[in-house]
């Protein structure tokens, strides 16, 4: 497919690898400014680039919007104009498709964390995706399964709540190790010794439901331990951690004390 790329940010960078990998036709990368634009059409082969929205060639198959919600609120108005005839994708996890406006819309959303600094692999990663035609459905689903073996329609009502739990997954549980390395540091102890029991943890939930897999002093009601914890954080003065460590103990024992639903 004849594809333009709009953005060149985390999730956009991966993506672009990945097209091109794919045997994908990327004729064009815009973002805000020439030089992350021209960086990642560098790193991909790429020979088009711009940072200006009336530049963007008007011939491309699909053109993929992977920037932030706010951006692309502001200006997807402006992408779409006098290109209303192509098939418009965005990658965002809580966005409806319908901001773009035009008869032919969708989503193609990988959800995965993404940096710069490290690839993916796509294969793996499972692609949720929607469209407005029925007849761009079949496009859209050999896209995605061109670049993953994991691939899922999924309505724009639902997909926030599939984006909601990816960020408690995925943000909540990184910030938890952000405080984590925050404590360790303040007593000169390496963040690496938690990295074999993240990975536990973590291998454990391909094999276990997450509910059994919980271990730790809430789980097994053990007040003493827990209020050891706290009178330490309380001590150093980390009222914040103090909460978060209350309401996650408390919300880790109601939950092994819910009754089962089918």
């Amino acid at each position: 497919m004849k594809i333009t790329l709009i953005g060149a940010g985390n999730l956009a960078t991966n993506l672009a690898f990945a097209l091109v990998e794919a045997g994908h036709e990327l004729r064009q990368i815009y973002s805000r400014t020439d030089a992350s634009a021209r960086e990642l059409a560098e790193k991909t082969g790429v020979e088009a680039f711009t940072s200006q929205i009336p530049a963007i060639n008007k011939d491309s198959d699909v053109y993929i919007v992977s920037i932030t919600d706010k951006a692309l609120n502001e200006i997807a108005p402006q992408l779409v104009e006098g290109r209303e005839l192509a098939l418009w994708l965005h990658t965002a996890g809580s966005m409806p498709m319908d901001v773009f406006g035009c008869r032919r819309r969708g989503v193609l959303y990988p959800m995965q964390t993404f940096s710069k600094q490290k690839r993916v692999s796509f294969r793996a990663i499972p692609i949720f995706i929607e469209t407005a035609e029925a007849e761009d459905l079949k496009l859209v689903k050999a896209l995605a399964q061109s670049l993953s073996d994991s691939v899922y329609e999924l309505s724009s009502q639902d997909r926030p709540y599939l984006h909601l739990a990816a960020v408690f997954c995925c943000n909540f549980a990184n910030h938890c190790s952000t405080l984590a390395a925050r404590l360790l540091e303040k007593h000169g102890i390496p963040f690496n010794v938690m990295l074999p029991l993240i990975d536990e943890t973590t291998k454990k939930l391909h094999t276990l439901p997450p509910l059994e897999a919980q271990t730790g002093p809430a789980s097994r009601g053990d007040e003493n331990v827990m209020n050891k914890h706290l009178q330490i954080l309380e001590s150093e003065g980390e009222q914040t951690l103090s909460k978060i460590y209350r309401l996650m103990s408390q919300s880790i024992q109601q939950s092994a004390s819910a009754p089962e639903t089918k």
